[in-house]
């Protein structure tokens, strides 16, 4: 199994390694490039200003996600040009179509920036220029797999003049028109030459040698060498790649149906899941992935231990079919909880509308199974998006409490399972504050907890979301509350995100877990603003644009004929935010 990933950064342990594979790459494959070249890599991912460059790594990764080949594109958007670095299997790793789908890859990528071409180097399949037989075969067999994408050197210019005499195989400047049909103008051109040779060969080619190709380029427009492998000139289109950073994992909560509370007025339904599901699939933009069974000790984590034992144990002892809401809250004496575990509700719930039932331990652990799913996927393999599409949801269970509908905090969860890897930032995004994730992490500064709700004045839970709740002890300055009024404007509830972000990326956080509810749009039961479906997308697209690694855990949203239209379009915007090119 082979594929095409790209690499943002080495935040993660897993794209430390694979860099780590790629310099090794590097040392093999190109033993001539320096030492100070292999090592910078990392940096150019993080810094494009000081390379003047923005560095794009596609790795190929085969079964145990070992690299067996990799692209380097470097991208200059001031002049609209992309130049291939590097392209390379690992040793002993050519055939099996490794260079075809990578190089494929990196044509649809220069493409999908809007640039009007591709260039990179490739060394002479001309015997005067090259005189070792082998590397010259070689380099023919490089020239002619190029030539099939309409890829060829470019004429009539001194780019291969050797910087010394001596020198052998000076490299040919190749231009792939990434099936447009573009000539080449002799001053984008020129322009073009110039800032190759001296922001890769800066330190290396006199500025008399730059200048003289660069006024080497007379031709206008500047010719491109005949097909010589070809029969004629043809426009290869460009194709599309699957790749993984192109693609939002998706875990769905395959056991939410157990968990259908009849009563009247419940409207955390089942039809929720299903409303979304149906608008997301058809949009190619999801992998679906079944959910893995985790151990009860990442919900004991963040939950109190004896809350977690009584609620799997309650749940064994309600009739079928039954339901059983607080209604006695211990609080002269919480030291004493009743004896009768029903009744005992009380004393581990906030309300009474969030009932008991035989299957409400089932339902939530499958959802936290769900969220650690997509987690995982995103920092173990690689996808940058994991979305939880999971009922009950959580953000209302505290550490040793449920209520809001809530029994279990896979949001919370996720982050504990993330926090080894950097800081976390939890951002909550449900009409009502996120409570629950508040007094798990208030004492703590690796997990950052934002929520951006209706004031408690006059939203659920009334009790907590206030801006003055800033963190305790090692979490002061690490909850940050944004309560806002009853009616707002969606440019208002933009400018309260875009504060939240600005947080996020200032105290240096690294992953980002999205408490998602929908209970934000217009017309819902349980909300009171009014965002559509062109906000939602609007929301999402500046999430995704801070490409961070990012896992969407569902909350609330309870408007049911609405859900799957406000579920597209932020889902939509994400993956819009998050890579360099829009949708089509």
């Amino acid at each position: 199994m082979l594929r095409i990933r790209r690499i943002y950064d080495n935040i993660l342990p897993l794209d430390v390694r694979v860099i780590k594979e790629v310099q090794d790459i590097l040392r093999i494959q190109f033993p001539l490039i320096t030492e100070e070249t292999v090592r910078r890599l990392p940096d150019q991912l993080r810094n494009p200003l000081k390379y003047r460059f923005r560095s794009i790594l596609f790795v190929a990764e085969g079964d145990g996600g070992k690299v067996k080949g990799f692209a380097l594109l470097q991208h200059a958007p001031d002049l609209r040009f992309c130049y291939l670095d590097f392209i390379s299997t690992a040793k002993h790793g050519t055939g099996g179509g490794i260079g075809s789908v990578l190089y494929e890859r990196v044509r649809e990528e220069a493409l999908l920036m809007k640039t009007l071409g591709l260039f990179f180097e490739c060394l002479p399949d001309d015997p005067c220029l090259c005189k070792d037989p082998e590397i010259l075969k070689q380099n023919t067999a490089r020239l002619r797999f190029y030539e099939r994408y309409g890829a060829r050197p470019i004429a009539n210019t001194a780019y291969e003049t050797p910087l010394n005499p001596e020198d052998d195989c000076p490299p040919y400047l190749v231009y792939d028109n990434l099936g447009k049909g573009r000539n080449l103008f002799r001053n984008w051109t020129q322009r073009v030459v110039r800032a190759i040779l001296e922001r890769k060969y800066g330190d290396l080619c006199p500025r008399e040698y730059i200048e003289m190709v660069v006024k080497s380029i007379k031709d206008h427009p500047v010719k491109i060498r005949a097909p010589k492998y070809t029969k004629k000139e043809e426009v290869v289109e460009v194709k599309p790649i699957k790749s993984v950073e192109k693609l939002i994992v998706l875990a769905v909560n395959d056991r939410h149906e157990i968990h259908h509370v009849h009563q009247k007025g419940y409207v955390e339904s089942p039809i929720r899941i299903n409303a979304i599901l149906k608008r997301l699939e058809p949009m190619g933009l999801f992998e679906r992935v079944d959910a893995r069974h985790f151990p009860e000790k990442h919900i004991r984590a963040v939950h109190d231990s004896r809350f977690v034992e009584y609620l799997k144990k309650v749940c064994t002892v309600v009739e079928p079919g039954t339901s059983v809401y607080p209604y006695i809250f211990p609080i002269r004496n919480n030291a004493r909880p009743p004896k009768e575990l029903p009744i005992r509700a009380g004393y581990y719930c906030i309300d009474t509308f969030t009932p008991i039932n035989e299957n409400a331990y089932l339902a939530a652990k499958r959802a936290v199974d769900c969220a650690l799913t997509v987690t995982q996927k995103v920092l173990q393999e690689g996808y940058r998006f994991g979305y939880a599409l999971v009922r009950p949801p959580g953000h209302h269970a505290e550490q040793r409490a449920f209520g809001g509908f809530c029994y279990f905090n896979s949001a919370a969860v996720a982050a504990q399972y993330a926090s080894p890897y950097g800081r976390v930032a939890v951002l909550d995004l449900d009409f009502h504050h996120g409570n629950g994730t508040q007094n798990i992490f208030y004492k703590r500064s690796d997990v950052v907890t934002l929520s951006i709700h209706g004031h408690p004045s006059f939203a659920f839970p009334y009790f907590s979301g206030f801006v003055d709740e800033t963190g305790e002890g090692e979490g002061a300055g690490y909850n940050i509350n944004f309560p806002l009024p009853e009616q707002i404007s969606a440019e208002k509830y933009r400018e309260t995100l875009a504060k939240a972000l600005r947080r996020i990326m200032r105290l240096k956080c690294v992953i980002l877990i999205i408490a998602l509810g929908f209970d934000t749009a217009k017309g819902d039961p349980t909300g009171g603003w009014n965002l559509g479906p062109k906000d939602f997308r609007a929301v999402g697209r500046m999430i995704g644009s801070l490409r961070l690694p990012t896992v969407v855990v569902q909350e609330g949203g309870y408007r049911t004929q609405l859900l799957g239209t406000n579920a597209y379009h932020f889902f939509l915007g994400l993956w819009e935010g998050g890579l360099p090119h829009p949708i089509r």
